[in-house]
């Protein structure tokens, strides 16, 4: 194995405007909103903390305060549960301020994915980070990110992760076109694109919510045209670094992810996800399942 920088932070860009799920993220962040009873963005900085990373920055935006509320201690709500002896929940309380060391930076302007990765040059400096997007959920039983650190320290470059998509859907992703490696879950990545349309995609093998990069990014970044959207593409720049060998920021190579995914970016898939984890919960599953299927028989 070839001795590269080890992976130690994460950055998890959290500045978007939430526009599909307004009006209530019109004061409410939407990393905020609840998954059963815990906000979506705890469930991504409990997997950076799994993989190892416990140095995670936010990139933030304006009104994003109850994310940094959320990750730091309450004391009064503490001191009113212990008094309480409510244990269990005043551990529930607790946990976010003791996952990881947590550190904010705010994106000024809605610039795109790439230039809130930007905004994480000063704190990553001149080494790898991985990048996780709040609106992807990965399944705690399938450790996607620990795979992709362990592809990046045997290849070295920048890691994506990949799910295979229907075909109609591609238009709504980043795209890889691949090539095999000797891993049956690896493929290295020789083009991307942005948000194909159908019959242009090379692949149905999407960009999802999980990256491991290398810091010639940053460079990369700052020389990285507005593209879709007209904004800074994050798969603009590692399509370049796609391009570059070992030692200029190269290679790309992707994980081939079959396992668990959540997305919490969309409505229907927000609700989707919200019922797939209350039907897994020990504590509410004996309950709520039969009532789901009660009232799936009264609509059906």
């Amino acid at each position: 194995m070839a001795d590269f920088d080890p992976v130690t932070k994460a950055v998890v860009p959290a500045a978007g405007l939430g526009t599909r799920f307004l009006p209530a993220t019109k004061a409410t962040p939407k990393e905020m909103l609840p998954i059963v009873d815990k906000p979506a963005i705890q469930y991504v900085v409990e997997e950076a903390a799994s993989a190892g990373l416990l140095d995670v920055l936010m990139v933030t935006g304006k009104n994003k305060r109850s994310i940094e509320d959320h990750f730091d201690r309450a004391f009064e709500l503490e001191e009113v549960l212990e008094a309480k002896g409510d244990e269990h929940r005043l551990s529930q309380v607790r946990e976010p301020a003791s996952l990881a060391t947590l550190h904010y930076v705010r994106q000024g302007e809605p610039k795109g994915l790439g230039h809130a990765v930007l905004c994480a040059k000063q704190h990553v400096g001149d080494h790898p980070f991985a990048c996780l997007l709040g609106d992807d959920l990965i399944d705690y039983r399938d450790p996607l990110l620990k795979r992709m650190i362990e592809v990046r320290n045997t290849y070295g470059g920048s890691v994506i992760a990949l799910m295979e998509v229907p075909k109609e859907q591609v238009s709504l992703y980043g795209v890889a076109t691949i090539a095999p490696t000797d891993e049956s879950d690896v493929v290295r990545v020789t083009d991307l694109v942005e948000k194909p349309p159908v019959d242009e995609a090379p692949s149905n093998w999407a960009i999802i919510g999980r990256y491991v990069i290398d810091p010639a990014v940053f460079e990369v970044l700052e020389n990285t045209a507005p593209g879709r959207g007209n904004e800074i593409q994050l798969t603009d720049a590692l399509r370049t670094l796609a391009g570059r060998g070992s030692g200029e920021g190269g290679p790309v190579h992707g994980v081939l992810f079959r396992g668990r995914r959540y997305d919490t970016g969309d409505k229907l898939d927000y609700l989707r996800t919200v019922v797939k984890f209350a039907a897994d919960r020990e504590d509410l599953a004996p309950e709520f399942v039969p009532w789901l299927r009660e009232f799936l028989n009264e609509v059906g």
